[in-house]
């Protein structure tokens, strides 16, 4: 094989070599497409030398053409089959360049780069579907990448970079708002992956803010109780989840300077003043 992506036969052929099926409840539904595999790298900006993160790299197509482009790729892998195959393949070939760690992303979601400075890696990930919103939630409250292209579900794509007053605007999505701008979003289409996953799926660019910022853990936690409840006002929502909790009480009393009372709900208060908890 080459150092491209890998085609939709080469693919089947490796899976019937591994005697692996791929795995549902992993998310496993390889990339075959190398227009979007070299679309993911464009949309990344890839230049040798960069120092990438990828989830869930499963048989290697995105991993090897990162590699072969001159990148230094960090990779998170929780399927044993998978991990074996990249480490006799990739690894073998690339070991000064390629850093495989075996685990859940959720658990450890910049596998090792969590001591890195904020915008000094980037992401390009083909994230299974299950855990794109808790890891999303976990980036934004570490060393933030300078650029992410997110092989996404569309409709969690839609959810990670809603606005502000819509359905889909919660604790996540604050969080994103804060940290990152969102650039494009790219339809990819079924036919794309072996097997064709039965959402539509899209690439999501997001570029980290000039000065990005967090939401504290605690105003996590308060953002996170008043979502359960998105239908009620926060100020009866607060009285019940939070009550005589003075930190609270006076975030609740300085809602009036976003033009805002303790009668909004949830969705209608801005990322900017959930900043003040």
């Amino acid at each position: 094989m080459n150092d491209g992506p890998l085609s939709l036969g080469e693919t089947r052929d490796l899976l019937a070599q591994l005697s692996h099926m791929p795995k549902k409840w992993l998310g496993q539904n390889f990339l075959v497409d190398g227009n979007i595999v070299r679309k993911s790298l464009e949309l990344a900006e890839i230049k040798s030398g960069d120092c990438v993160l990828e989830v869930g790299p499963g048989l290697g197509t995105l991993s090897r053409t990162l590699l072969g482009a001159g990148v230094e790729l960090h990779a998170i892998e929780a399927d044993r089959t998978m991990l074996f195959h990249l480490e006799e393949t990739l690894k073998s070939r690339w070991p000064q360049t390629f850093f495989l760690i075996e685990g859940d992303a959720v658990d450890k979601p910049f596998a090792d780069l969590q001591n890195r400075e904020d915008g000094t890696f980037k992401v390009v990930a083909n994230l299974p579907y299950a855990i794109s919103t808790p890891w999303i939630d976990a980036i934004c409250g570490g060393p933030h990448p300078s650029i992410m292209v997110l092989m996404l579900q569309r409709e969690a794509a839609e959810r990670l970079t809603a606005d502000v007053g819509t359905a889909h605007w919660s604790a996540v999505t604050i969080q994103v708002a804060l940290a990152f701008e969102k650039i494009k979003v790219h339809p990819v289409p079924s036919q794309s992956f072996n097997p064709p996953p039965k959402v539509d799926s899209c690439l999501l660019v997001l570029r980290r803010r000039d000065h990005p910022r967090r939401l504290s853990a605690r105003a996590k936690e308060v953002a996170r109780g008043l979502f359960t409840q998105r239908r009620k006002q926060v100020g009866s929502s607060a009285k019940k989840l939070f009550p005589n909790q003075a930190d609270v009480t006076r975030w609740l009393e300085r809602l009036p300077e976003f033009g805002l009372t303790s009668l909004a709900r949830p969705q209608e208060i801005p990322a900017e003043a959930w900043l003040s908890l």
